[in-house]
């Protein structure tokens, strides 16, 4: 099911890790009512739900979990596994929306000033962060970024965002003066002879990993003071937030953002 769902549905390797999570739970479950889980009938499935609830699971973790069960169940039907959908008449809890956070222009400016220029990660994480703030990506586009995927005369980012949908993102000429420096100055020297199509690199020269990256955010968001409420989504957030500030369409954002809905 999930080969089925990363061959055919071009699911990111994020999601199918948490719907690989959500189905282990399921055949656990299944184990200790002596059953394969897909002999699972209604009553188990309202009970498994009912225990996602005890285990603590937020609404929105619970509802994605429901959702990988119900695919998994309308795919066994679907390849003929089993007759009938046990999950047909069940529902998942609402996920209620939580509000975005979001950095002020002042302290995205003082965000953007905390790494040390002087040296050459400084540069580099310089020049992540103003990627980051002028278009918008999510960390994984971000760590996905090639050099041969920026056109840095008509200052234009092509991203490969989730499900293998690519947009084509404007990108500001702070953020490329930022960029075109670390090229220039760091980037040959991280990589010491080597080659790589990954714009940005760890200090070996090899990939930014998500957690390289959290790790980046978070060291100049203690210094800039605002560690609290600082992921790599946040300045996704803000970019969107300013933008909408200045009277930027709801249409531009979400082709930008790359959301399939607008809302």
């Amino acid at each position: 099911y999930l080969a089925h769902l990363r061959v055919e549905r071009g699911l990111s390797e994020n999601t199918l890790e948490a719907y690989g999570r959500d189905l282990r739970k399921l055949v656990a479950f299944a184990q200790t009512r002596k059953r394969p889980a897909l002999d699972l009938v209604q009553k188990d499935l309202t009970e498994f739900i009912g225990l996602l609830r005890d285990q603590g699971l937020g609404p929105r973790s619970q509802a994605r979990a429901i959702h990988a069960v119900r695919g998994f169940y309308r795919y066994g039907v679907r390849e003929g596994f089993i007759d009938a959908d046990p999950m047909e008449n069940l529902r998942a809890p609402r996920a209620f929306q939580a509000l975005p956070r979001y950095l002020t222009p002042a302290q995205v400016e003082t965000l953007l000033d905390a790494p040390d220029v002087e040296k050459p990660l400084g540069v580099r994480d310089r020049a992540i962060l103003e990627v980051m703030y002028a278009t918008g990506l999510r960390a994984s586009e971000v760590i996905g970024l090639r050099a041969e995927n920026l056109d840095m005369d008509l200052g234009i980012a092509r991203v490969v965002g989730k499900g293998n949908k690519e947009r084509l993102v404007p990108m500001g000429s702070v953020a490329r003066l930022w960029v075109e420096r670390y090229v220039a100055e760091v980037r040959c020297a991280l990589l010491k002879g080597r080659s790589s199509p990954t714009l940005f690199l760890n200090h070996r020269g090899g990939r930014l990993s998500r957690m390289g990256l959290w790790g980046i955010v978070r060291r100049h968001a203690v210094t800039a003071g605002v560690e609290r409420i600082l992921s790599p989504h946040v300045l996704r957030h803000s970019f969107a937030s300013h933008l909408l500030e200045r009277g930027a369409d709801l249409r531009s954002l979400q082709a930008m953002l790359g959301h399939a809905d607008i809302s």
